[in-house]
Parts: structure tokens; sequence; C-alpha cells
């Protein structure tokens, strides 16, 4: 169970523990959760014979009050959950293994991702490309409440950095999402590997399959510019305005704000 208090997200919906999965509320529509397991992420690890929990983590994609099903489908929009279990992979915190955007046929743009933890402490990596040389790479540290962009084109992978509790969060995807592993696969993971020392503390060791690079570990900024208003749920924020995030599955309508991007 989680030490800390659940971040409210503005809807009614809470993960569960035992077994993984949502419960939703009574005017909330969801799908059955999906599980992933140890066995469909080894290859993406440092040590790939590792072991951890069997289930990794349980998703459910396109998920919200009834009242916005409508909408969320005209104008291109979805609301994923993820609930990572408690626990290690090895040494390794549990995480995913790391993708990017495809190009969504709905934009003919890779999409961007908009991330608010709800339970336990996330790291959102990010790297620039998949490619030999994978550019700026960022390690965002964030608690309950605390939202992350990650932009267009970038490869990134969501890591639990607390191993005492569940990683629980949400984000606004592209409808069209779809993920390519091909450059991270090549690689043999992403270019920064978190592992956790004897003290509990996560460290990071460079990836040799790439060429040498620069992490900078930092916090969260704020997003004004997207649309993100301190203090209320990314939820609330669309049904307050539910334009306010047409560039996700649009980024392009802010194509100045992925130049340069910094999380």
């Amino acid at each position: 169970m989680p030490e800390s208090k659940m971040y409210d997200p503005g809807f009614d919906i809470r993960p569960t523990f035992e077994p993984m999965g949502f419960m939703y509320g009574e005017d909330v529509f969801g799908p059955e959760p999906e599980n992933r397991r140890l066995d469909d992420i080894r290859k993406s690890l440092m040590d790939p014979g590792t072991g951890g929990p069997d289930i990794v983590y349980t998703i459910a994609m396109d998920v919200g009050r009834k009242q916005h099903r409508a909408i969320l489908e005209e104008l291109h929009l979805l609301f994923g959950v993820v609930t990572y279990a408690a626990g290690k992979l090895g040494r390794e915190p549990i995480r995913s293994q790391g993708h990017i955007h495809k190009i969504s046929p709905y934009s003919g743009w890779s999409t961007p991702e908009v991330y608010e933890i709800w339970t336990g402490e996330a790291i959102i990596y990010m790297q620039e490309t998949a490619e030999d040389d994978p550019g700026r790479c960022f390690a965002v540290y964030a608690k309950p409440g605390d939202v992350v962009i990650v932009p267009p084109n970038w490869a990134h992978a969501t890591i639990s950095a607390n191993s005492r509790e569940p990683l629980t969060f949400g984000a606004w995807c592209d409808r069209d999402y779809g993920f390519v592993y091909d450059g991270v696969r090549k690689h043999k993971g992403i270019a920064w590997f978190p592992v956790f020392d004897e003290e509990g503390i996560i460290r990071w060791q460079a990836n040799p399959h790439y060429e040498t690079s620069q992490l900078v570990c930092k916090s969260p900024r704020q997003y004004p510019d997207l649309g993100i208003e301190p203090g209320k749920s990314i939820y609330q924020t669309f049904e307050s305005n539910p334009e306010v995030f047409l560039y996700v599955p649009r980024p392009q309508l802010v194509a100045a704000a992925w130049e340069n991007f910094e999380p």
C-alpha cells in the first residue's frame, strides 16, 4: 500500500494493489486493466536475468468521466493511468523499458505526453534521440501532484524512485498512441541506467552502447506556456477548458514550444 496520500486526480478513480488494477466510480468509464510482466521487459534491463515482481505494472488506457467520452473522442484526446508495483528489478528500480511515440496518422507528428504523479515517487527519464548520440538527457524527479511533459520524438522511460511503495500516474495522450522501441532496443536500453545503491538511493550508470553524454537531474519546471495550472489536476484543467490539451494530439499547434525544450 502507498506510504503517502494519493493526489486527487479530479475524478473518481482509485488504484488497487492486491490485485493490481483500478476501481472506477459510477460516473467514470474505463477498460479492464492490462498487466505487463517481467518477461515482457527483460531485454531492456541492465541485467536481463534478474528477478522481481512478476507483474511489473498495470495499465488502463482511455478512462474519464462518462460525460466527457464524446468530446474526448472528438478532440482525439485519451487519458491513461498506470500503476507500478513496489519492489525492485535486481539493483534496478521498477521502470518501463523506454520508447519513442510513433508518428500519429492524425497529425503526422510524434506526439507529446503530459504526466501527473498520483502516488509514490517518479523519475521521468528522457533523452533527445535513441541514436548513438542520445543528445541531452534529463532525469526529472517528481512527487504526487507534479506534472512532467515529454516532448514529441524524445525517447523516455518512467521509473519508480521509491521501492517501498507503488507508483501511480495519469497522462494525457493522443488517441492514436503507439510506441517505437527499435532505437532503445538496438542500444540495449536507455542511455542512463538507474540503479539503487546499498542505501536505497538511485544512482546513474551510463549505457556503454551510446556515445558519451551528460545527464541532468532536476525537479519539474512549471509549464504555464502549455496550460498547466499549479495545484489543479490535469483532468480538472481539461474539464475547465477541453481544448487546453489540443497540443497533445496536434503538437504542431505549439511547435515553438518543442524547440530547445527543457522538462
